[in-house]
């Protein structure tokens, strides 16, 4: 018997290593955030990874990198490139399909080993094994897979919303940064066409032609054009800095850059912009609409999964005993009786998500339709107000065209003409404050459908981490 007693050690042995054997390891990842800090620092537009990266996108286009200009397109590039916004949606695609791999587990069989002694005479000996092998109802495995495959796929879809987010952001910084220089230089045009209307009044002043409060109006009217030109210069100085943000990057790496917008100075016409086939763009096109489907579906899926559990798991129960010199074999069967409990709370709770889920696709939809339509509206009256600005620019720089004609042959006054000159500095800034609100309204009306209205490339692909982007501050 001692010899008996003794194959079970390789027995064990055996089931010890196959229950062993592939295990993963844990594996020490700690965040340095110090030295992060300094990669992010660190960060150019000269990168040799988004060089790449840039080459791959935009292929025999790609002459000079890094780009004289910057617009848009590039621009989308290097935040796709550099922005952790991607990197955490990224990260929860791989969570996603971890899911995947974990919903598609099978059940392990269990083994159990237990020995003693005896006063018998035969044999002081007994021991014996018993094995408890699981055999899942039909479909749950199933549906726990098309649950995470679904979840995966919504997690696919957030990753390209994401996507859509950073240039949504990185283009009203661009717009903002560019109509920040502009109003700048209208200032300083605004500021010298005072300064020459400021020094005629102190000419008119000193030989008594004008009064004393006429040339203080004068006076205050630059000075308060002095504090708008400082404002202007701290806001050309914020504008880079929000640019820099939303690319990912320092604002030391935008030192030197140029940047422009073929289509800043002209929007889109709202010929192009039918409401039938904006609305309809928005529904078939936006990302959310789409990933809130596949979340619908992932809904479906726990409610199959759900109705499954309702019966019961098999549990075969094969096992093997010593006793009393004799080997003793037997086969059991074991499963949960669903006599108090048939899964109806988990069920309950699956279909009260799926409507849930259903009302929440139902409710985008609408705000979809409300959202389209709203920012149509308002881009058509700012393009209205916008047109009407550059009518009356138009018209003042025929006058004063006219008025420096006039005053070269002696019909006019300078002072006049220099008032002209203000009035046309007046109005430009507020043509380019039309701008701004037509260009904003645009970006609205891009983002009630995710798609770009003005002629923009259309967007790249969201490059894997680990093949450029990031590669310095991961651990």
């Amino acid at each position: 018997m001692r010899t008996t007693s003794r194959c079970a050690t390789p027995w064990l042995a055996v089931l010890t290593i196959l229950g062993v054997a592939g295990c993963a390891t844990y594996h020490p990842a700690p965040l340095a955030p110090v030295h992060s800090e300094q990669e992010y620092r660190m960060r150019t537009l000269t990168d040799p990874g988004l060089r790449q990266f840039a080459k791959s996108n935009l292929g025999s286009s790609l002459r000079k990198w890094p780009p004289p200009k910057w617009d848009l397109s590039r621009l989308t590039l290097v935040a796709f490139y550099y922005h952790p916004d991607l990197d955490v949606a990224l990260a929860r695609v791989a969570v996603a399909e971890a899911g995947i791999k974990a919903a598609g587990g099978r059940l392990n069989p269990r083994v159990g080993v237990a020995a003693g002694h005896t006063t018998s005479p035969e044999s002081p000996w007994l021991y014996g094994f018993n094995f408890d092998i699981p055999t899942g109802a039909p479909g749950k495995r199933h549906y726990r897979v098309a649950q995470a495959r679904a979840l995966t796929e919504a997690a696919r879809l957030q990753v390209a919303e994401t996507a859509w987010q950073v240039r949504s952001r990185l283009r009203a910084a661009l717009v903002e940064h560019l109509l920040a220089r502009r109003k700048l230089e209208l200032l300083r045009a605004e500021e010298t066409a005072r300064a020459d209307a400021a020094r005629i009044m102190e000419q008119r002043l000193a030989v008594g032609e004008i009064s004393r409060p006429d040339m203080n109006a004068v006076r205050a009217e630059r000075s308060t054009t002095r504090v708008a030109l400082k404002a202007a210069e701290g806001r050309v100085t914020e504008t880079l800095a929000m640019l820099a943000a939303a690319l990912g990057v320092p604002v030391s790496a935008l030192a030197g850059a140029k940047f422009n917008s073929p289509h800043l100075d002209q929007p889109l016409a709202p010929e192009a912009l039918a409401p039938d086939k904006l609305q309809r763009a928005g529904l078939l096109n936006r990302i959310d609409v789409r990933r809130a489907l596949a979340e619908y579906a992932a809904t479906e899926a726990a409610l199959h999964l759900e109705i499954a559990k309702q019966y019961p798991n098999i549990h075969l129960g094969p096992s093997y005993a010593f006793d009393d010199g004799q080997s003793k074999y037997k086969l059991g069967v074991s499963l949960a009786l669903p006599l108090l409990n048939r899964n109806q709370g988990p069920i309950a709770e699956a279909e009260a998500r799926r409507k849930q889920s259903a009302a929440q696709f139902l409710a985008l939809q609408a705000k979809v339709i409300g959202e389209t339509d709203q920012a149509s509206a308002r881009y058509r009256a700012a393009l209205a107000s916008y047109d009407d600005a550059n009518t009356l620019v138009a018209l003042l720089k025929e006058q004063e065209s006219a008025m420096q004609h006039a005053v070269q042959i002696g019909e006019s006054d300078s002072l006049a003409l220099a008032g002209l000159r203000v009035r046309s500095a007046v109005a430009a800034r507020s043509s380019l404050t039309a701008l701004h609100k037509a260009q904003l309204a645009l970006g609205d009306l891009e983002n009630a459908v995710q798609r770009p209205l003005d002629g923009s490339a259309p967007l790249p692909p969201v490059p894997e981490r680990g093949s450029g982007a990031m590669k310095g501050t991961k651990p």
